[in-house]
């Protein structure tokens, strides 16, 4: 697959936007404020009805380096689709309006995707605030590595082509994870069109080791409610992408449990250092009297009793 060469400023901002009121003006000033300034910046409001929203969505619209789209609510998917039809470039970033760009995220993607073209994708770390105050550090990668969880930040900067050869986003998906859905689109449809014999490589979503976004945390944010149905959905991603999953399977099924034994340990280890937890939270107790077999619960009780 040969690589688009970006070119400085080859680039549009879409942003998208639901009653989100001043959050979506915090967005666009993070994009104005990037040392690589994009040739466009669109923002799509989803049917926002806040009459706050609308005002603020009515002055940018005023301004002359906006573009405004507005459009009935179908969901994040669909603006985002519609917004990335707009553009005009080789490259396209898109970012959620309750996010914003650190100042060199443009930048730096763009360089990432000049510099290697089996790169289909590129993004950074996330520096969160709000509820949490944190550093996530997403890994990126090839196929393999996105079947057993996201591996890329929502907000990232790809190449169009790639979005026009595998159908944008799934509007069908309105629930959440449907960045997952695309960055695994995208890497099928690379590969599809990618001769690996040539340049040896995989595509792959390259990621920045460096905080390069700023991701809001709330209660009530897609990304934590989600969760909530988060089998059903990835029953929905594993049947689309099937032809990925079954190709990967032992990757997918290791990467599934590492993230498991991860996180047993993590609640093992932190009971060891807060022993009164195993007898004051109903769970916990729960666990010690009847372990979970087959995936390394019983040998954490051994373990913990001993």
């Amino acid at each position: 697959m040969r690589g688009i060469m970006v070119g400085m400023g080859n680039v549009s901002v879409v942003i998208t936007s639901y009653n989100q009121n001043e959050m979506i003006r915090e967005a666009v000033d993070s994009v104005r404020r990037q040392k690589l300034r994009p040739d466009a910046i669109i923002v799509v409001d989803d049917g926002s009805t806040d009459p706050a929203s609308v005002q603020v969505l009515d002055e940018l619209e005023q301004a002359d380096d906006i573009t405004v789209v507005r459009q009935g609510n179908a969901g994040p998917s669909a603006a985002r689709n519609v917004g990335i039809r707009a553009a005009r470039t080789d490259c396209v970033t898109v970012l959620d309006g309750d996010d914003r760009l650190l100042p060199t995220f443009l930048e730096t993607t763009v360089g990432l995707l000049d510099g290697d073209a089996s790169a289909v994708a590129a993004s950074g770390w996330l520096r969160t605030f709000g509820v949490l105050d944190a550093v996530v550090k997403p890994t990126g990668g090839t196929i393999a590595d996105f079947l057993p969880r996201n591996a890329c930040p929502a907000t990232f900067t790809f190449r169009r082509t790639v979005w026009e050869t595998c159908g944008g986003y799934d509007e069908s998906m309105r629930c959440g994870f449907e960045d997952w859905d695309f960055c695994l689109s995208l890497l099928a449809a690379a590969a599809t069109a990618a001769d690996t014999t040539a340049t040896g490589q995989e595509p792959r979503i390259a990621i920045a080791p460096e905080p390069l976004i700023e991701y809001r945390t709330a209660p009530a944010t897609p990304n934590i409610t989600s969760m909530t149905t988060r089998l059903e959905t990835m029953r929905y991603l594993i049947d689309k992408h099937h032809a990925a999953y079954a190709a990967h399977l032992t990757d997918a099924l290791l990467g599934i449990e590492a993230t498991s034994i991860a996180r047993l340990n993590l609640w093992e280890r932190t009971v060891r250092e807060h022993p009164a937890l195993l007898e004051s939270q109903p769970d916990s107790r729960a666990f010690m009297a009847s372990p979970t077999y087959g995936d390394g619960g019983m040998a954490a009780a051994v373990r913990l009793r001993s």
